[in-house]
């Protein structure tokens, strides 16, 4: 049998939709089995009205009612003992639509995406409020970073908060703080490269706290589903004094800089 996705996304409201395109029709009784990558666990959701057969077919399941547990989750059409693993020509998001995605509060993120081998997955990844960086630069002297915050249920309009960046440092232990910018959901932050080199070298953690929210938020950048950017990011340090001042990521894509002399 032939089977192919056409079309797949994981709506707002946590609803795996799917567009999928049959050679022959499949009589009552198909399923959507859903198998966790690394544990010996499946959910099984039954597809289309009784009676009715599939065929170059959309439908919708719902996800958070079926307790799937954090992980990556293969999808299958189930036809009584027999298994067909669903091929898929989407990539199953877009940048846009993921960004959408984070304005609402969440405790879990579900993403539909295309394998390396070209078949249907799910990705269900725990979050907590976060600050998503778009881009980092240097400028005049400063360290700047923009981007979006992410699960925190703020609204996405133009009204501006209050906003603190704070960078950390634990060997030996230091602290800089400055004022930033949020309008609705959007961030903008810098701090002087001078104040940095005076306060010595070590790695520093910035973290961005928020009117409203009860935690400071991490700079990280997850968004893109580009894992290891720590490997595959690459920033030119500016050079102050002799001082060398580089933004890293680290291996689970949060943001730091560096400070050497």
């Amino acid at each position: 049998m032939r089977l192919v996705v056409t079309d797949a996304e994981v709506t707002l409201a946590d609803v795996l939709s799917l567009r999928v395109s049959l050679d022959d029709p499949v009589a009552e009784g198909a399923e959507l089995v859903l198998r966790h990558r690394t544990e010996a666990v499946e959910r099984r959701v039954r597809l289309g009205a009784p009676g009715a057969e599939l065929r170059d077919v959309g439908f919708a399941v719902s996800l958070a009612p079926l307790a799937l547990t954090p992980g990556r989750w293969d999808a299958y059409l189930g036809l009584g003992d027999r298994l067909v693993r669903m091929k898929s020509v989407d990539p199953g998001f877009s940048l846009d639509h993921l960004e959408a995605y984070t304005l609402s509060r969440r405790a879990l993120a579900y993403r539909a995406y295309r394998t390396q081998g070209g078949y249907l997955a799910i990705k269900i990844t725990e979050v907590e409020p976060t600050a998503e960086v778009r881009a980092v630069w240097f400028r005049e002297g400063r360290f700047e970073v923009t981007g979006q915050l992410a699960y925190t249920g703020i609204d996405d309009d133009d009204m501006r908060h209050t906003a603190r960046l704070t960078l950390t440092r634990d060997r030996p232990l230091g602290t800089l703080a400055t004022t930033a910018t949020v309008q609705g959901v959007r961030f903008h932050a810098q701090v002087s490269l001078c104040d940095m080199v005076d306060a010595h070298s070590g790695t520093w953690h910035p973290t961005l706290a928020v009117e409203g929210l009860s935690d400071p938020l991490r700079f990280s950048a997850r968004l893109d589903d580009v894992d290891g950017k720590g490997r595959r990011l690459q920033y030119p340090a500016a050079h102050v004094d002799g001082v060398a001042i580089q933004p890293v990521y680290t291996d689970d894509d949060e943001l730091r800089l560096e400070v050497n002399r």
